[in-house]
């Protein structure tokens, strides 16, 4: 499937157009296209799997596309790899720095890969070395996940790169650190840094301008995350039952289902009938988990999120572009 980037300009930092990457019998990316404007907060949302590294890695000129063609600050990855090399920062989604370094000396290290110093990059990096230098002779190994994060976040900005790849930031790290690592982002984004964030947390996607929803190598859905939620089309429904299992099974035989899978404490439900009013929707739904011996069961009217969107775009079939759901998916 082909998401059209259009014709790209001296604001794009970013245009891929119709890259396609297998590995073995693994297809990886499959002819996916996207522009990224100068500037942007751009995420790449999707599941394990979905070819947001294998995007990433192409990107930041350490693998070679097997078709299509990319490029980055209007430098080819392929042709102009040395020259972007020196403009790009890049943080892996495996912890990549020296375990047996302490902070400063990782970060002294990367920096001097880049021919700087950290005390003439000081002012890039204080918002965030502030948090690190009380533990500056302590061993990369010896920090806690978030700091951990954090100091790569560092050795990634410590050569003042024109735009930031970010590859799962955020995974692995507590609900805290995940805040302050968005509001750190923030305050680079406010200085015109054009950053790129890949996440499988369909939360973070309200923090971007805008979102790629990927999946299985393919891009669902390219626009701003209110816009996709917005996209959304129908009657959705969030059910409360004690027994959540039966009442998925209940759900998933009755006749009007179109989706049902489990969403946080409640299920998310969508009927098949497309004009039904909601109050019929509700009231059928109801007796049809009476039926099947679910009396404490509550539905209410829900708001539709990213994930709603990702669930119901993931259940179409390939080359659909209609947000509406599909099937039974879980």
């Amino acid at each position: 499937m082909t998401t059209a980037v259009g014709g790209a300009d001296s604001r794009d930092a970013v245009v891929v157009e119709r890259v396609g990457k297998r590995y073995d019998t693994n297809v990886a990316l499959d002819d996916v296209s996207v522009r990224v404007g100068a500037g942007e907060v751009f995420g790449f949302i999707g599941p394990d799997g979905a070819g947001k590294t294998t995007l990433f890695r192409i990107l930041t000129t350490l693998i070679l596309p097997d078709s299509g063609s990319a490029r980055v600050l209007g430098a080819d990855v392929v042709r102009d790899l040395w020259t972007l090399r020196r403009q790009i920062g890049y943080m892996p989604g495996r912890f990549s720095l020296y375990p047996d370094l302490s902070v400063e000396e990782n970060l002294r290290f990367f920096a001097s890969v880049f021919g700087t110093t950290v005390e003439r990059e000081y002012e890039q990096i204080a918002p965030i070395y502030v948090q690190l230098e009380p533990f500056r002779t302590r061993r990369a190994s010896a920090l806690s996940g978030g700091m951990k994060q954090k100091l790569a976040l560092c050795c990634a900005l410590v050569h003042r790169p024109k735009i930031l790849f970010l590859d799962e930031p955020t995974t692995g790290v507590d609900a805290v650190s995940r805040r302050e690592f968005w509001e750190l982002l923030a305050k680079f984004r406010a200085g015109g840094l054009t950053i790129l964030v890949s996440t499988p947390y369909m939360d973070e996607a309200d923090r971007c301008d805008r979102v790629a929803l990927m999946q299985r190598g393919h891009v669902l859905a390219i626009d701003a995350p209110k816009a996709i939620t917005a996209s959304y089309g129908r009657p959705l429904f969030a059910v409360r039952a004690a027994n959540r299992y039966a009442a998925i099974r209940a759900l998933r035989a009755y006749r009007n289902t179109a989706s049902v899978y489990p969403f946080g404490e409640t299920l998310h439900f969508v009927d098949a009938r497309p004009n039904a009013a909601p109050d019929r929707i509700t009231a059928d739904a109801a007796d049809a988990l009476r039926a099947a011996g679910i009396t404490d069961a509550s539905i209410s009217p829900a708001q539709p999120t990213i994930e709603d969107v990702f669930m119901a775009r993931m259940g179409a079939p390939e080359g659909e572009e209609s947000a509406e759901p599909r099937g039974n998916a879980a």
